[in-house]
């Protein structure tokens, strides 16, 4: 395989190559296949490799925890879809969201993605869903969320508009809680 590199993008746990063509993407993600850890992103040349950190993994289980907790108590059909790889050729990128579901009822797309964001820079996240169709990301940075909702493109909303009922601040203060345990125990106490 013959990679050009014009000046790889790195930062902690993020490495950003360009010139990257498709055949090339699908022989690098080949050869990592057997290695966990490891998630790969990919739009318009650009590949995005990053290593999953402690951190990272953790904000990931705590936010689908609450959330699954509460889609249960308020009695909203889910179906999650978790990592798999989403996008084609065909729109010139793919990605392995963080966490992802389907609501009410299972599709080809997930209704919801959510990603950690524990490092800076990168490629368009927002740009690769919205080519996909996605119609809502939750982004976690820095003990914040941040959700976009599909329109043209993304707008930055004050509340989920796929759970209207969901209080946003009551969610992050349970994802920063001091347990995760205690954490999902006491949210849902807290849900009427």
């Amino acid at each position: 395989m013959n990679i050009t590199l014009t000046k790889p993008v790195e930062s902690n746990n993020l490495l950003v190559i360009p010139e990257i063509t498709w055949t090339q993407l699908e022989t690098i993600e080949a050869s990592f296949q057997d290695l966990k850890g490891v998630r790969f992103s990919y739009l318009d040349g650009y590949l995005q490799i990053m290593n999953l950190s402690l951190e990272h993994e953790e904000a990931k289980f705590i936010i689908s925890t609450l959330l699954e907790a509460y889609m249960r108590k308020k009695g909203i059909r889910f179906y999650g879809k978790g990592s798999a790889t989403i996008g084609s050729h065909n729109i010139g990128g793919k990605k392995e969201p963080d966490e992802s579901y389907n609501i009410h009822s299972k599709k080809d797309i997930p209704d919801l993605v959510i990603e950690i964001v524990v490092s800076s820079g990168g490629i368009n996240t927002l740009e690769l869903y919205r080519r996909i169709g996605v119609p809502e990301v939750w982004f976690w940075e820095d003990g914040l969320l941040k959700i976009y909702s599909l329109q043209e493109s993304y707008i930055l909303s004050e509340k989920s508009l796929l759970l209207p009922d969901l209080d946003i601040n009551n969610l992050i203060k349970y994802v920063t809680y001091y347990d995760q345990y205690d954490a999902v125990t006491n949210f849902l106490e807290t849900i009427k």
